[in-house]
Order: C-alpha cells, then sequence, then structure tokens
C-alpha cells in the first residue's frame, strides 16, 4: 500500500508504455473483475486464440484489432492484469492472506477463484477451459459455448445478433458496470465478496471507477467500424452510470444481514476505513484526527458508511438529471441518519437508496450528453459546493479520478489540445501525490490542487 499512488496519469491517450497509474494498477493487478455466470459452457481462453481470431501478434485486423490476446497477456501493463489474476494468489501475499483466514492453498480456495479466475461449475467447462487462465474473455462476455461463439465472426452476424445470442453487451454501461462491479466492489455470487476480515489479512483496499478502468483494460479501437456497430461512447455517461450502479451495488448488498453483519459486529468493509483507523491519542488536551462532512448526519463518533460514491452523484446529479437529483440527494441523507439508529432502520434506508441508485442510472444511461457536460461535471465536483465533502480518503480518490479520466476524453474528443493538458497534468499530480499515502492524507492539500486544476480545465472552454 506505500506505493499505492507512487506513479501519476500522465494521460491515458497515451497509456501504451508511458502510462502507469500505481493506484489503480495495484488493484487491477491483483484484484480484477469477473463476470456473471450464465448459461453456455466457458471454453476458455485459448478457444479465442487463433491466428484469425483474436492471437495476432499484432493489431492489423479489419473489424476489430485481433490482437487482443496479446493485449490481455501483457505482462506489466494495466491491460494485463485479468491475465495475471489467478498467478498472484500463488505470491507471498496471496499465500500470506489465504493462510491467515484459514483457506489453505489460495490458488484453489474459492473465497479467492471468484475474482481471481473464471471459476465456473464443472459442468460448464468446456474442452480447453483452464481456471489458471486467471480471468479470461468469458468472464467479460460471457459463456460462449453453445450461445454466440460460433456466429459471432461470421456474416451476417451484428453486435445485436450476438448480443441476443448471449454476448454481454458491454457497450451499455449499465452492464459493463455490474460486470465490474462483480469484483471492483462485491457481489453475492460465490467468492465474489472482500470482508473486513480478508483485508485485515493484507488484502488491498478495493476502488473502483468505470470509464478510467475501462480505458485502462481497453483492447479495442474506437473507430468508424465500432461507433457503425455499437455506437461512440460516452466518457461522462461511463463515469456518471459507473458512479450509480456502485451506489446500487453496496447499498443493495448492504441490505442483506449475511454480508451486513460478521458475527456481532457490523461488517466494516462497508465503512470508510479511515472513521477507525487513525491515530490515537490520551492527553489533556483532545485532538480530533477528522474533519466534520456535511450531508452525513450521524451521531457524532459513529463510523461512516463509505460514501465514495455517493458523494459524486450527489454533487453532479442536479446538472446531469435534475428530475431524480432530489430524491437522491434525500435518501442519501436518510441513510446516512439511519445509521445512528439501528440496524433495521439502516437497511430500510439502504433499501430506499438503492432503489433511488438505480434510478439514477436509468435516467443517466437514457440521457443525451452534450459536449459541454465533461467540463460541467469537472467544476461541479471541484467546486465550493462539493469540496467540504473530500475530508476522507476514499472520497478524494475517487475525485481526481474523475477529474483525470474527463480531461482525458476531453483531449480524446479533440476539445481540448495535448499541450493544453500537458499544462494542467501538474495539478491534477499534486492532488494525486495528497492522497499518494493513505495514512498521510492531506484533505486541504488535496482541496487546492483539485480546485487549482479544475479551474484550469474551465479556461480552455
Amino acid at each position: 500500500m506505500r506505493r499505492f499512488w507512487a506513479d501519476v496519469i500522465t494521460g491515458l491517450a497515451q497509456r501504451r508504455g508511458a502510462l502507469r497509474v500505481a493506484a489503480v494498477v495495484a488493484l487491477a493487478a491483483l484484484y480484477p473483475a469477473s463476470g456473471a455466470i450464465g448459461n453456455g459452457t466457458f471454453e476458455g481462453v485459448a478457444s479465442c486464440a487463433g491466428s484469425t481470431c483474436h492471437g495476432r501478434a499484432e493489431g492489423n485486423g479489419a473489424v476489430v484489432r485481433q490482437d487482443e490476446i496479446a493485449t490481455w497477456q501483457e505482462p506489466s501493463s494495466p491491460s494485463g492484469a485479468h491475465s495475471r489474476a489467478y498467478a498472484v494468489l500463488g505470491g507471498r501475499r496471496g499465500q500470506q492472506i489465504a493462510a491467515s483466514l484459514g483457506l489453505g492453498n489460495a490458488q484453489s480456495a474459492p473465497a479467492c477463484l471468484g475474482c481471481h479466475s473464471t471459476n465456473v461449475p464443472a459442468g460448464q467447462r468446456g474442452a480447453k477451459f483452464t481456471v489458471t487462465d486467471g480471468v479470461g474473455c468469458e468472464s467479460c462476455h460471457g459463456p460462449s459455448g453453445g450461445t454466440w461463439l460460433a456466429e459471432h465472426y461470421a456474416l451476417p452476424a451484428t453486435h445485436a445478433s450476438n448480443v441476443a445470442a448471449g454476448l454481454t453487451p458491454l457497450d451499455n454501461p449499465k452492464a459493463r458496470a455490474n460486470v465490474c462491479l462483480d469484483c471492483h466492489y462485491g457481489s453475492a455470487k460465490p467468492g465474489q465478496f472482500v470482508t473486513h476480515a480478508m483485508m485485515a489479512a493484507g488484502h488491498p483496499r478495493v476502488s473502483f471507477e468505470l470509464d478510467l478502468f475501462s480505458a485502462l483494460q481497453q483492447h479495442h479501437n474506437i473507430d468508424g467500424d465500432y461507433t457503425a456497430r455499437k455506437a461512440t461512447p460516452n466518457s461522462v455517461r461511463f463515469w456518471a452510470v459507473g458512479q450509480a450502479e456502485a451506489v446500487r451495488r453496496a447499498t443493495s448488498l448492504f441490505t442483506q444481514p449475511k454480508f451486513a453483519y460478521e458475527g456481532a459486529f457490523p461488517q466494516f468493509y462497508f465503512y470508510d476505513c479511515h472513521s477507525c483507523h487513525r491515530t490515537i491519542t490520551d492527553g489533556p488536551h483532545r485532538k480530533l484526527t477528522f474533519e466534520t462532512n456535511p450531508a452525513r448526519p450521524i451521531p457524532f463518533g459513529n463510523p461512516p458508511f463509505n460514501d465514495e460514491n455517493m458523494i459524486m452523484l450527489q454533487a453532479v446529479a442536479g446538472a446531469l438529471v435534475p428530475g431524480e437529483a432530489a430524491k437522491f440527494q434525500s435518501a442519501a441523507r436518510g441513510f446516512h441518519a439511519a445509521m445512528g439508529q439501528g440496524p433495521g432502520e439502516a437497511r430500510a434506508a439502504a433499501q430506499a437508496l438503492s432503489v433511488h441508485a438505480g434510478l439514477l442510472a436509468d435516467a443517466l444511461s437514457g440521457r443525451a450528453y452534450a459536449d459541454a457536460d465533461a467540463f460541467k461535471v469537472i467544476a461541479i465536483i471541484a467546486g465550493e459546493a462539493t469540496a467540504p465533502r473530500f475530508t476522507d480518503y476514499a472520497g478524494s480518490v475517487q475525485a481526481v479520478m474523475a477529474v483525470d479520466t474527463l480531461l482525458n476524453a476531453l483531449v480524446r474528443e479533440g476539445r481540448v489540445t495535448q499541450g493544453a493538458a500537458a499544462g494542467i497534468r501538474g495539478e491534477i499530480a499534486r492532488a494525486y501525490k495528497a492522497v499518494e499515502e493513505p495514512n498521510a492524507y492531506r484533505p486541504a492539500d488535496f482541496r487546492a490542487a483539485l480546485k487549482s486544476a479544475s479551474g484550469a480545465i474551465g479556461r480552455l472552454q
């Protein structure tokens, strides 16, 4: 964790070679996302690796790149994180975690394989399937045998017909978010929930931002052919829907007692880590080690629910989907207030918030987006109304990832030049530096750097 934010973004547009996002890479390399298990059989990575399919050494295909396997296998870059997922369990850290929890060998522990491999029942494994592939193609794209594999490459197949045959529609932000969240937050499926005990044993902090992670894992070109088949993806839509789906996922899991509690205690995975993990002092004069956070109406001294995604949504909902904003904001405040009342009240409030997050996700997904939306969102996130919410490490990490990924979207879409963006990256790097080390988080420095970066971006409109 000490090198969690050691390197900062130099630009997603330049991510091959120069790009290193240590905060995200550390998580993606160790704890990548595994997708849902559907009908059909899982044929394994080898079934996709032919030289006329996705196994070329260089990307020069007429429709798709055809070097997707090589990208997935990159030994040190973010794009190869999923292929390294199983192997990392055999390393020192993985084995130490498993030993502390009494799981036996991490590479055969169901609690680990749910996210470190495409771990499916024996009856759904095809002839070329192997769990040692790690998080393979079908973890995200869905089981291919008996469904879309034989038809997806041949005319007159279309993206729509492939989806109808069972291919996961990852061009849909809601579908993509939920595939990723299964492991980059957690799910009710076997082996896909990180408990506080796992984190105490050494599991790293779980973090996720849909648009940034999508860019790090991208193995396709967004060219004319892509947009003709799937339309042009919009970064603001993916970012916003990802935030809404993250809130819905967190609160829906929290409503279930088997996840909300661990024995006699709440499941602390859901809570803000720094509310407990702070320096303890016992002198005659108190020294508060936290800042009061507006919009968290909880009793003094109670640990707050980790609301990093709620902060983002509450900030931008009014600008993007005003019809749903007030109801979501009220539900979020009600949820925080209920945390100080009792388990039943908290779960009921979580259910209400989950519903409103889902409605917000639907509205954000179906909304039309304008060129100015990225500028608008960046300004709101770093604005005077939102900045006081950045009192905790997790929420600040979400904020700087948002500003960074949206700046790169503006560059990619031609709204901001590479040269202009380069002049702003120093301030973004300063914001990353403020959250480089969780134990040395500096809220004031972070807010100042984020405000400076946002102001510079706003002047480019």
